[in-house]
């Protein structure tokens, strides 16, 4: 399901602000004063005090920005665009100016209770690995980049975990605990979806957490067992099947005996019964076929 995300169009990103050097703007800056306050001590107030003033308003437009950290300028209430190089800049100052991390973060969801495909009470969480891309996007197009995205991340891993099956009956059913590779991937596109309106890009999702709720999780267990228990009967009467055919190809082939058809049978199930016995199986002498037994 895809959900309508904005009827507004995304904020331009491409808009950027030139700015100068910073060093440049401090030279201005320090260039003004300089000249303010040597009027000021040849008596020129007024001319002095502008000057003075000037000088401040320049050294308002500088600042400096880390790596991987953008400033996102607006002019009179107009985005005039975002600078991402890190070191000293000077740019308007009549802009104001607000930090955005640009920086991978990681966001863990809480333990979340959704139903699967089939209806099953589970558990689910998650880790989301995003950054921002698009910081016009992110400042102007939501209210907070950072709640919408934890409240979006829960809602597609909830849409995601509703539309799969916690475990896979049939062959070839794409299941949450089956199929780790394909589920990631498939959560990380929903949210791609999600949060592009936010201009957030998701680099990675993983699933941390997966269970039966514990309502039924004794009843699950109970199911997995039967599950296992048939699957190795499976096997161990296609084990035992092998070995009494080659056994009784190899006493034909070898001439070993003539067996008849009572015969036969009563040696595949005795066979059965050794091969598949839980216990070992114990010997029985029959007291009519004992013989020369007598003083």
């Amino acid at each position: 399901m895809n959900y309508p995300q904005t009827t507004r169009p995304p904020t331009a990103e491409r808009v950027r602000e030139r700015p100068v050097g910073g060093w440049l703007g401090l030279a201005a800056a320090l260039g003004l004063a300089a000249v303010g306050l040597y009027l000021v001590l040849r008596g020129g107030e007024p001319p002095a005090a502008i000057l003075v003033v000037l000088a401040l308003v320049v050294a308002k437009g500088l600042f400096t920005l880390e790596p991987n950290q953008a400033a996102v300028l607006v002019f009179f209430g107009e985005y005039a665009g975002t600078v991402r190089r890190d070191g000293f800049h000077w740019v308007n100052p009549l802009c104001s100016r607000r930090t955005v991390s640009l920086r991978v973060r990681n966001f863990a969801t809480p333990t979340l209770k959704v139903n699967d495909q089939r209806g099953n009470p589970i558990e689910i969480a998650a880790v989301i690995t995003w950054y921002v891309e698009d910081t016009g996007q992110a400042v102007f197009d939501v209210d907070s980049f950072e709640s919408y995205t934890h409240i979006q991340s829960e809602m597609a891993l909830r849409e995601v975990a509703g539309t799969h099956p916690y475990e896979s009956l049939t062959p070839g059913e794409v299941s949450l605990r089956s199929h780790f590779t394909d589920i990631s991937k498939l959560l990380t596109q929903t949210l791609r979806e999600h949060l592009a309106v936010a201009g957030v890009e998701v680099d990675d999702a993983r699933i941390t957490h997966l269970a039966y709720a514990p309502e039924i999780a004794h009843v699950m267990l109970r199911r997995q067992q039967a599950e296992a228990v048939v699957h190795a009967r499976e096997r161990m009467v296609e084990g035992a099947l092998g070995m009494i055919s080659g056994a009784l190809g190899r006493m034909e082939s070898e001439h070993i005996g003539r067996l008849g058809e009572a015969e036969r049978a009563a040696l595949v199930i005795n066979m059965m019964t050794v091969l598949l016995s839980e216990s070992p199986a114990q010997p029985v002498i029959r007291l009519g076929e004992v013989r020369g037994t007598g003083p």
